[in-house]
């Protein structure tokens, strides 16, 4: 099954968010996703691959974020995608039965939808107020997470906002695990933020 702390990169990439990538997986984070926004394909798919040597060094899983090529070029363990991404069939289809992909719901019916077109994971949320990412919907809360983890028998990562302190509600509501950004890169020691996170999840057992 796949590990409870998902660690996004900063959408700027480059060596400041690789420094944090390798303070998180020293901290033990069992998943890393790659999100960058802002650069070519190139640099893109550098980025990519450094993160996923970390990884394996670390023994840690990466995951691609939107794009499955570049998940597929610099040979990641999966791909997540969004609602304006490839379907998760047609990611499927493309990246064989053994490459991890995770689609975004933010409801049961779409979470039903995901897992029956093949989602091995579902990343749900904004659960808080965030503003790591623009555009967002309302927080749908520990509730809204806990409704669409009652829909299927995937995996459930909530997502938005998620700090250690508020772990215990994600997991109570039946959350497997959580997805974070700012909290570990934007901590003073990502390491320690990291660690920080995972003793909450292993406590909210």
């Amino acid at each position: 099954m796949i590990g409870r702390l998902h660690v996004v990169t900063s959408a700027a990439g480059g060596a400041a968010a690789l420094a944090a990538v390798r303070a998180a997986l020293a901290g033990g984070a069992p998943v890393v996703q790659v999100r960058t926004k802002t650069s070519d394909d190139r640099s893109r798919y550098a980025f990519a691959r450094e993160v996923v040597l970390l990884c394996r060094a670390a023994g840690a899983l990466c995951i691609v974020n939107d794009r499955v090529d570049l998940a597929l070029a610099a040979r990641a363990d999966g791909t997540h995608v969004g609602a304006d991404d490839l379907p998760v069939e047609v990611v499927r289809r493309i990246a064989g039965p053994a490459h991890l992909i995770g689609g975004t719901a933010r409801d049961p019916a779409r979470a039903a939808e995901l897992v029956a077109a093949g989602a091995d994971y579902l990343g749900v949320g904004p659960a808080f107020a965030t503003v790591t990412k623009d555009g967002l919907p309302d927080p749908i809360g520990p509730a809204g997470v806990g409704a669409v983890a009652a829909a299927v028998k995937v995996p459930v990562i909530a997502i938005g906002g998620v700090t250690a302190a508020r772990v215990p509600s994600l997991r109570a509501a039946g959350a497997h695990g959580v997805a974070v950004v700012s909290a570990v890169s934007d901590a003073p020691d990502p390491a320690a933020a990291a660690a920080s996170l995972l003793s909450a999840l292993d406590g909210a057992r």
